[in-house]
């Protein structure tokens, strides 16, 4: 580390070199240079030879420094926040070079100092890194200003106390120091005027790193470093999209595989890639404080939600892994896929064609293993599960009503206003706005723009939104064309070819047709939604939102409304629409007046819901997995294969970290975006796949270590930033619960083939001792061959006079032939009195118990009225300490001033 006395020593020498040497620390003319550097005016020779010998010894001071030091030359002042920017031969060089110096000149003037690394000391030779450090002065204004609240005593509230399952809890429990880095505080909002109040032993230390680099990030955003066009410009996100610097980010505490070595504080780095960000502790807890504390509460809620989202999955999924094992162990036991399997009944069966011409018939017996794999998920338990998951997802959310005002309070956000942070106006806005309003709550002027410079915009966006969802439907009526045409050539092919007659036992035309339609349209969805990230985000800064908050809730109402129909509208389709307009044999309903609508498998479509939303749903897990391990990996490995380096152990601090992947201001957007499409597949259609829950929690489990591997290892340190909920999305989750009801409820009424069974098991089956004998032949209709229009019958002849088709319809000899019968009207109103009765009754039971959990537990608000009463109580205490001090003897005055002071504290107590 450096000599900080070292100054002296020179300043000794120089004067004995020379004493006509001016020395002073000012601001280098030349962006090339160091920011805080000796210009030494030289005169004399003994001035050049001393000024050389200057620049030896601080460089060699520069060499003694640790390669991981997150320090300046000096060794004490730490550094908050590094910029870096490269030489450019471009045309607007100078013009950047300008817009950099005025910038760092108006940094200077709030208060930070700067210390520049000239290209020459960077790995790459072509990079100048800016670090910045902000003092205590800086500090303790802008903590004021931004209502940062620190401690003022310990807490006397105790953690909550150890149960009987903590024990059993105890091989995923972390250790208490991870657990709890830091002591409980009482905490009040600070202020520069009453330091004495707050529990400072050390000025350096004080201000966590995360709050240092919230300020300074605060800063930056507001710096000007210029007039252009006549318009004020400023903010460091609009230097860093023009180019004029690089990059701008705060430091990790160290390397992630080794702790810091003194004098450089704590290495949490270490510490949470040693109890989170591996995965062989993908069963252990996490260390949420230690995230908050590291990275913020923006991001620490968001793994606190990913993680609470996963132990819920849990009870899910057990129940769905119970459910499919009973589709298993009941399967040989089916009397519908035992009858469909028997060559006797099955195998005489003879049913229409599915397509037209080149399609033959075909026996029922064909689809013995389809029929075997679709009671799998189509059983009894499915209503039952369908049930449960509508009181889960109530359960989930209001439970994590539950777990967020806990975490408000253990994290100090219960007086958190958004305005803070998110209702701040954003740079960009202020830039583009040209003209000003009164604000009627300030009265101050303020950046106004009109609704009619906006208008436009607006409906670039809607129209935009409304394409790409075009684009998406259109793309999947595509898809569905393609299973058509697929099907119709697979048919004919495997009628034809002999050697295919062992593979069509296993592979029908309708499973080949369905799997191959699944996989492309996942492929679709991926390329949809890569083009499409990019034109919303676009879009959404054309529109200029006023603050941050609008920022974000306009680009994700953009994103979830068209990743909603981009993910879940096939799965809409096959649940909802395949083979329930299909018409009958002789009168088909058809899709462009040319391709026959799709029909169902006899045992319905729920098989095929299934493997559509298994495809979809497990691709898109592991797609996205690989993407955020691979990418930044990737990216990272090329960029220090450029600067010719295969190890970060090579050099400083500032360029490790320059040398990583940026993480983005949208990058816990997309983390959110993810999980809530996931919640969508898990409670949409889990009536059709009970495995999803299941599916999920491997995810999830694997997801957390991902996040937690690539932001500690691989991603530069995020700006800390402050938020006391999840947000919009959680709005989007109580949207898609209450739509989670109607989705189950159609499906198992519609797509699945309870509810026909059911009624046959109820009103029509006539054998006492097996009821469902006979169900396969009383859900298929009759068709004479001979009523076949010309172009639809098979071109060969055959020695057989009707075929069989799914449908309640009246046979060819009846009067009413080819009419719905009166079985289909029973079922029908089956199925609706069945949606409505499952839909109240699952909403009785959501509201009760939306009613009966309170959003705050009791302890909670016990403990935040205990927490309010002592703040006051000490600030009471120290504001008459003050008061004793100002009025020395007088003790009436003083006395008078204790009665007040005391009157207004039991105001505040009564008030609690």
């Amino acid at each position: 580390m450096g000599d900080p006395n070292l100054l002296e020593v020179l300043t000794e020498e120089g004067e004995h070199a020379n004493k006509h040497i001016d020395y002073s620390f000012q601001m280098s003319e030349s962006l090339s240079s160091r920011e805080t550097s000796f210009l030494i005016n030289e005169e004399t020779t003994p001035a050049k030879r001393f000024n050389l010998f200057l620049r030896r010894r601080l460089m060699f001071q520069k060499n003694q420094q640790s390669k991981d030091s997150i320090f300046f030359r000096d060794g004490i002042r730490q550094i908050d926040f590094v910029l870096s920017y490269a030489d450019d031969i471009k045309k607007d060089a100078e013009l950047k070079a300008e817009r950099r110096k005025e910038f760092e000149k108006n940094l200077r003037k709030t208060g930070l100092e700067l210390e520049i690394e000239d290209k020459r000391d960077s790995e790459d030779g072509r990079t100048y890194f800016v670090k910045i450090h902000a003092p205590w002065e800086v500090l303790v204004t802008y903590a004021e200003v931004l209502g940062i609240k620190m401690p003022i005593k310990e807490s006397d509230i105790p953690r909550p106390k150890q149960t009987p399952m903590s024990y059993v809890l105890g091989p995923v429990s972390l250790p208490p120091s991870v657990k709890y880095p830091h002591p409980e505080y009482f905490t009040a909002q600070f202020s520069r005027h009453r330091q004495e109040l707050f529990l400072i032993e050390d000025q350096a230390t004080f201000f966590p790193s995360s709050s240092r680099n919230r300020i300074v990030y605060y800063i930056l955003s507001r710096c000007p470093f210029g007039i252009e066009d006549g318009k004020k410009r400023f903010g460091i996100e609009r230097l860093l999209n023009s180019n004029t610097y690089s990059s701008a980010y705060p430091l990790h505490d160290g390397q992630y595989w080794k702790p810091s070595e003194p004098p450089n504080p704590t290495n949490e780095r270490y510490i949470l890639h040693q109890n989170w960000a591996r995965f062989s502790y993908f069963y252990k807890e996490q260390p949420l404080d230690l995230i908050k504390n590291y990275y913020g509460e923006k991001i620490g809620i968001y793994f606190v939600f990913l993680g609470f989202y996963t132990e819920m999955l849990s009870f899910a999924a057990v129940v769905g892994l119970a459910c499919f094992i009973y589709g298993l162990l009941s399967m040989e036991d089916n009397t519908s896929s035992t009858e469909i399997c028997d060559p006797e009944i099955g195998g005489q069966m003879i049913m229409c064609p599915l397509c037209d011409q080149v399609c033959d018939y075909w026996r029922l017996n064909s689809t013995c293993l389809a029929s075997k794999f679709s009671h799998l998920f189509d059983n009894e338990s499915t209503v039952f599960f369908a049930i449960f998951m509508g009181i889960w997802v109530t359960l989930f959310l209001e439970f994590w009503k539950q777990r967020q005002a806990r975490l408000e309070y253990e994290w100090d956000l219960v007086d958190f206003e958004e305005e803070q942070q998110q209702l701040q106006l954003r740079p960009e806005f202020e830039a583009m706005c040209k003209h000003r309003k009164l604000n009627p709550v300030t009265k101050e002027m303020e950046p106004y723009m009109p609704l009619y410079a906006r208008i436009p915009w607006y409906f670039l966006s809607g129209a935009t939104v409304t394409l790409w969802m075009s684009l998406v439907v259109t793309s999947m009526v595509a898809v569905i064309v393609y299973r058509l045409s697929v099907f119709a050539t697979l048919a004919s092919f495997m009628e034809s070819d002999a050697s295919l007659k062992q593979v069509k036992s296993f592979l029908t035309p309708q499973i080949t047709t369905s799997l191959t339609g699944s996989c492309l349209n996942f492929i679709v969805i991926l390329i949809l939604n890569f083009f499409y990230e990019k034109i919303s985000a676009w879009i959404t800064k054309m529109e200029i939102p006023r603050t941050y908050q609008e920022y974000e809730s306009s680009l994700t109402l953009k994103m979830f409304l068209f990743q909603f129909v981009n993910f879940y509208s096939s799965c809409f389709y096959v649940a909802f629409f395949k083979g329930k307009f299909v018409g009958y044999p002789g009168k088909y309903t058809y899709l462009f007046d040319e391709w026959r609508s799709e029909e169902c498998d006899p045992g319905g479509c729920l098989i095929e819901l299934t493997t559509q939303l298994t495809i979809i749903m497990t691709g898109k897990q592991i797609f996205g997995n690989i993407k955020e391990a691979i990418y930044p990996l990737a990216l990272n490995w090329w960029r220090r294969r450029k600067a010719r380096t295969n190890s970060e152990k090579l050099y400083s601090r500032w360029e490790q970290d320059h040398d990583l992947e940026s993480f983005g201001p949208l990058g816990l957007f997309y983390e959110y975006l993810e999980t809530v499409i996931q919640f969508g597949f898990v409670t949409l259609f889990v009536a059709s796949f009970p495995l999803a829950p299941l599916l999920a929690l491997i995810n999830n489990i694997v997801e957390i270590r991902v996040d937690a591997w690539k932001l500690t290892t691989q991603y530069r340190r995020t700006v800390a930033s402050k938020a006391h909920s999840i947000g919009v999305w959680q709005d989007i989750l109580y949207g898609m619960a209450v739509l989670s009801v109607a989705t189950n409820a159609f499906i198992v009424a519609f797509t699945s083939d309870i509810i026909p069974r059911l009624v046959y098991y109820y009103a029509y089956s006539t054998n006492a001792t097996q009821p469902m004998k006979g169900y396969v032949n009383n859900s298929l209709s009759v068709f004479l061959i001979a009523d076949f229009p010309n172009h639809t019958a098979p071109s060969e002849k055959r020695d057989f006079i009707t075929c069989r088709y799914r449908d309640y319809r009246y046979p060819p000899d009846d009067e009413n032939k080819y009419f719905h019968n009166m079985q289909f009207w029973h079922v029908l109103a089956a199925k609706m009195t069945f949606i409505i009765v499952m839909e109240h009754v699952v909403f009785l039971v959501k509201f009760l118990l939306a009613w009966m959990i309170p959003d705050v537990p009791k302890d909670v608000v016990e403990r935040i009225k205990r927490e309010k009463l002592m703040t006051i109580k000490i600030l009471h205490d120290f504001e008459l300490n003050k008061l004793k001090e100002n009025l020395g003897i007088n003790s009436n005055e003083f006395a008078k001033h204790v009665m007040i002071e005391e009157n207004k504290a039991q105001l505040a107590k009564s008030t609690i």
